[in-house]
């Protein structure tokens, strides 16, 4: 199993307290599922990729803060700040049919109602508001929000999401490429 191979389940943003516990942003829609106690996580250092063990979580602001194994103080939890935690992809619990992990989109074909290429998705990327898709094409990046009434059909086996974008979306980055 390599790095790649590996899903992002959340990052490290913060140290918490004196004894080591962390505030993580969740990359997770199964939050108490993912970080529980006994869970197992990957970080990367400059030593290679290292295994930690969950002692203990509690949600705080809608955010785990969570304690690992080996980390009993603020000096030593210093080091995980910024850090992505990941988890094998094998780890993932199955999801329903019509169902899919965000990360799974990546290299999906976008191509809308009237046929026409947009590009492949490079990653989704989260935060306020609605997820948005980050598409490479012929266009440069083209963001899109991942929302049912744009995002009409997304077929993960076959690789292919069919969007219905707003007029004037797609040539957004045109305008911002030209020059002034």
């Amino acid at each position: 199993m390599t790095w790649d191979d590996m899903v992002l389940v959340g990052r490290v943003a913060r140290t918490h307290g004196l004894r080591g516990d962390v505030v993580v942003n969740p990359e997770t829609d199964f939050v108490t599922e993912r970080f529980r106690p006994g869970a197992t996580m990957w970080i990367r250092t400059a030593a290679g990729d290292e295994q930690l063990t969950v002692t203990s979580v509690r949600l705080q602001n809608g955010r785990p803060v969570v304690a690992f194994e080996g980390f009993s103080s603020i000096d030593s939890a210093g080091r995980l700040t910024g850090q992505e935690l990941r988890v094998p992809e094998a780890s993932l619990q199955p999801l329903g049919p019509g169902r899919y992990y965000e990360h799974q989109l990546a290299g999906c074909s976008v191509v809308t109602v009237g046929g026409e290429v947009v590009g492949v998705v490079d990653r989704v990327e989260s935060g306020a508001g609605a997820a948005r898709l980050v598409v490479q094409g012929a266009r440069g990046e083209v963001l899109l929000p991942l929302v049912e009434h744009i995002c009409l059909e997304i077929d993960v086996e076959g690789r292919r999401i069919r969007v219905d974008p707003p007029e004037g979306l797609l040539e957004l980055n045109e305008s911002k490429r030209s020059p002034r």
